[in-house]
């Protein structure tokens, strides 16, 4: 069932401030007046490659997968969870978008022009700290994401993606089911192989207790021996 919206401006402007820190009352008031809330359903398009960047995005509730067209199939490049800004990589380096967004499901986005953002930036440190941060920790990740999907071999470019899910949106409350629900396509595109491949070593961690699939549900039931399989490659 999709989450209702339940956020105001303000309460989403006092979410934002939180991560930067402390704004003055005319930031404030200049970051609250710009704010847009939209409704995004499953698989729309919050932006396309080789669009121009004009807004900032924050993520107020969902679940996004960033992605870039390939020979013959899309590569998922990275996903983003609640309370995280993106797409604003292009803008800084003043190019239009090499990559294209999607909601994996329902989404609550929050947008407000970049110009604004740029506007906050030359009038307070703590924001521009912010954002090389998550530059810089977003850099380090895919960094990571190249040397094991080009590396490692199926068995450990899957078990990886799957302890990537884990990592970046949890489990339930089951303890072990991630709370994500992927298509075997997607799931794929993730780990960089076929949709064939990755549908005969999902089926083969289910034979080995690993996981257990229902559905899309993935539940991971050995996570130390995922690890292991990640960890050799």
């Amino acid at each position: 069932m999709a989450a209702k919206l339940d956020y105001t401006k303000n309460q989403i402007a006092q979410q934002i401030v939180q991560q930067w820190g402390d704004l003055t009352d005319e930031q404030y008031n200049l970051l609250l007046r710009n704010i847009t809330i939209r409704r995004y359903k499953k698989n729309d398009y919050i932006y396309r490659d080789f669009e121009s960047p004009n807004l900032a995005l924050y993520l107020i509730h969902g679940k996004v997968k960033i992605f870039k067209d390939g020979i013959g199939r899309n590569q998922i490049v990275r996903v983003i969870r609640d309370g995280q800004f993106f797409g604003y990589r292009a803008f800084f380096a003043q190019e239009k978008y090499k990559t294209a967004a999607t909601a994996f499901e329902v989404c609550y986005i929050a947008s407000f022009p970049i110009e604004i953002l740029v506007q906050l930036m030359s009038q307070n440190f703590m924001i521009n700290k912010y954002f090389i941060y998550m530059l810089s920790r977003e850099l380090g990740i895919s960094d990571d994401r190249t040397v094991n999907l080009t590396q490692k071999h199926i068995r450990g470019r899957l078990a990886e993606a799957l302890l990537f899910l884990k990592d970046s949106y949890g489990i339930e409350e089951d303890g072990y089911t991630l709370s994500i629900y992927l298509s075997r396509e997607d799931m794929a595109s993730l780990s960089n192989m076929t949709t064939s491949n990755a549908i005969r070593t999902l089926s083969a961690f289910a034979n080995e207790k690993i996981i257990a699939i229902d559905g899309r549900k993935i539940k991971i039931i050995n996570d130390e021996e995922l690890r292991r399989i990640s960890n050799i490659g």
